[in-house]
């Protein structure tokens, strides 16, 4: 989801909304990449209108923290038995409660693939935890979305419930996890038994098969409509969405048959401010963008964006982060310096 926009970067090689190759889009080995219509290997038993996440880490985890105050006026609740990984509070967000999500409250998602981020994120108030095939690029070291496998999402989803007590978590459908109705259905299930509330695929009218298997199903999910990751090889390179008047039309037609055909939200990737905008004035769901202006309800940010954890490589619209990579540069200076007393 939230990989696209990382490496279109908006960046100093590229004006913007110009078609950027992808890095590596060729053929590349990531190790074995597993069927994806097939069973998937056992694992060890997430889920991409306001500027809410635009300023720094530090900004966007304190409002955050008042957030969660504010929505669960500072209690402790009761637990809830159900699937895999640590109980969840009575009180936690439902994809039923997110469709009906006011359009003037902060809607913030952030990223996690693992226990710790996972436990962080819900203890300070994020609303909606995103387990993203992004964990391919962030975690893993790919290229791309295109290698992460179902069994890669069920590992790190059921990491991240484990670590969840009020957050909804939605975790994405990798790539080429949906193609047949069964194929999307039993995976999708297979993301709610690890722990997910809903699930997310990317596209428009290209599957409107598959989220009504869905629906039929009584399977939660998430639409995403803009720039879609997992077509990067399809398209050589990640484009702003968006920008014709055909696109947008199109966008538009399809956010709203979508939230007919039962979306709990709709992701906004990588697309011309004044169509998300629109979308979200539209649609009564609510929006959660990603590189698509600050019109929309809600905002999503890759954790290690914010973080500082990919010092390399930061996007544009992440206008700050926390300097992790810089402050473990100095603890090791630190050490070498002054000896492992430094380690405290």
């Amino acid at each position: 989801m939230d990989a696209g926009v990382r490496d279109f970067a908006w960046q100093e090689n590229g004006a913007e909304g110009e078609s950027v190759p992808a890095a590596g889009s060729g053929s590349f080995v990531c190790g074995k990449k597993l069927d994806q219509e097939s069973e998937v290997e056992p694992a060890a038993s997430p889920n991409g209108g306001t500027a809410f996440c635009h300023g720094a880490a530090g900004r966007a985890l304190s409002r955050a923290s008042y957030f969660r105050s504010a929505r669960h006026g500072g209690r402790d609740c009761g637990v809830v038995e159900g699937k895999k990984g640590a109980g969840v509070s009575a009180d936690r967000l439902t994809p039923e409660q997110l469709k009906k999500w006011p359009k003037e409250r902060p809607l913030l998602s952030l990223t996690a693939y693992d226990y710790p981020m996972g436990r962080i994120l819900d203890e300070v108030g994020v609303d909606l935890i995103h387990v993203g095939d992004s964990l391919g690029m962030v975690v893993l070291g790919m290229p791309d979305t295109t290698g992460v496998t179902m069994a890669d999402m069920i590992r790190a989803t059921e990491a991240v419930s484990r670590g969840r007590k009020k957050a909804m978590i939605s975790a994405d459908l990798p790539f080429e996890s949906y193609v047949t109705l069964e194929g999307c259905v039993r995976h999708s299930k297979e993301l709610l038994q690890a722990g997910a509330d809903a699930v997310k695929p990317e596209g428009g009218r290209e599957i409107f098969p598959q989220i009504e298997a869905l629906e039929k199903a009584g399977i939660p999910w998430i639409g995403h409509l803009g720039m879609l990751p997992q077509n990067v090889k399809k398209e050589g390179g990640y484009r702003k969405k968006g920008k014709s008047r055909e696109e947008a039309r199109q966008i538009l037609e399809d956010a709203k048959e979508m939230e007919k055909r039962g979306a709990c939200a709709m992701v906004l990737e990588l697309m011309a401010p004044e169509v998300a905008a629109e979308v979200t004035r539209t649609l009564s769901i609510p929006t959660i963008g990603i590189g698509a202006g600050d019109g929309t309800t809600g905002q999503i940010r890759v954790t290690h964006d914010l973080l500082g954890l990919t010092p390399w490589y930061r996007p544009g619209f992440v206008k700050g982060d926390l300097g992790f990579a810089k402050k473990i540069g100095e603890l090791v200076q630190r050490i070498k310096s002054s000896g492992f007393a430094g380690l405290g």
